[in-house]
């Protein structure tokens, strides 16, 4: 089972060294597994060229029969019910939005349903997190999706409105569009899709200049308003508290930018229990803190 899982992670890497990392072991380790598959075999599976591995053509015809040989075995383990039966790091990349809503929440769940498995996390920007979660530095993406590609599943994860907001002190001079025009439009970084969306209605509906300041980071952008310095559109579970309490108003604006979308998202080969479960609870957890 140990040359399966190593013939499966090294095809998918493509590095011995990224492999033995995966499988918390040596590169001499994968290096032996690898062989004694292939003597059992009577095949070479791999092809080396330096530091580069690729699969040879008998390589790839075995793949899929040692993917769906270890995913039984995890459907076998599964079904056994033993949390103690996964252990090691999970490396989990988060939206910011999601690590300061209900992430602790998720993270207290995980740990009772999988007392030895310990989070590694990462938070970023989600088009960040789908390049690690493509290239497999991340085993799970709690972010903006779902990723359309066809060698990873997602988990709907339901979707957040934005609501815009300014502090109450700020003078905002005529109604409609002029309301905001005649403001600071703070906004989250320039390369996501509310970003482009609010560009692009202000150069639809306003004739003028407009002030727009862009930030890779929501409490940033969330800190700016509540200082007073311009008008945002805001995740609403991110402003939430700050409306009830007067630190903020909201905005009586009819347009808003498209409601940002989530995903649990994860590469489904090679087959994981753990990976799965981890995904359904963060829709459990996603959809009780609604």
């Amino acid at each position: 089972l140990k040359q399966l899982e190593t013939f499966v992670w090294l095809a998918k890497l493509e590095s011995f060294r990224r492999t033995a990392e995966r499988l918390n072991t040596t590169q001499p380790n994968i290096s032996v597994r690898i062989a004694g598959l292939e003597e059992a075999l009577g095949v070479r599976l791999f092809d080396r060229d330096g530091s580069a591995v690729t699969l040879t053509p008998k390589g790839q015809s075995l793949l899929g029969y040692a993917e769906r040989a270890l995913s039984a075995i995890e459907e076998f383990s599964a079904q056994s019910g033993r949390a103690d039966e996964h252990s090691g790091v999970l490396r989990i990349g988060v939206s910011e939005l999601i690590a300061q809503t209900w992430l602790r929440h998720y993270l207290r769940a995980l740990k009772s349903e999988f007392p030895f498995v310990d989070a590694e996390l990462t938070v970023g920007l989600s088009i960040n997190l789908r390049n690690e979660l493509a290239d497999r530095s991340l085993d799970l993406g709690l972010l903006n999706g779902p990723i359309t590609d066809f060698n990873i599943d997602n988990v709907d994860l339901g979707s957040v409105p934005l609501v815009w907001v300014a502090a109450p002190g700020l003078s905002l001079a005529g109604k409609g569009v002029a309301a905001l025009a005649g403001q600071t439009i703070l906004t989250h970084a320039r390369h996501t899709r509310s970003y482009i969306e609010i560009a692009a209605h202000f150069r639809e509906h306003w004739d003028g200049q407009i002030r727009m300041v862009s930030s890779g980071s929501l409490a940033a952008c969330l800190q700016m308003t509540l200082e007073g310095l311009g008008v945002a559109a805001l995740p609403r579970a991110l402003v939430r508290d700050a409306v009830a309490a007067g630190e903020l108003a909201e905005v009586p604006y009819a347009w808003t930018p498209s409601p940002l979308t989530f995903s649990a998202s994860y590469q489904h080969t090679p087959a994981s229990h753990l990976l799965r479960r981890a995904a359904e609870l963060a829709r459990e957890i996603a959809d009780s803190r609604r």
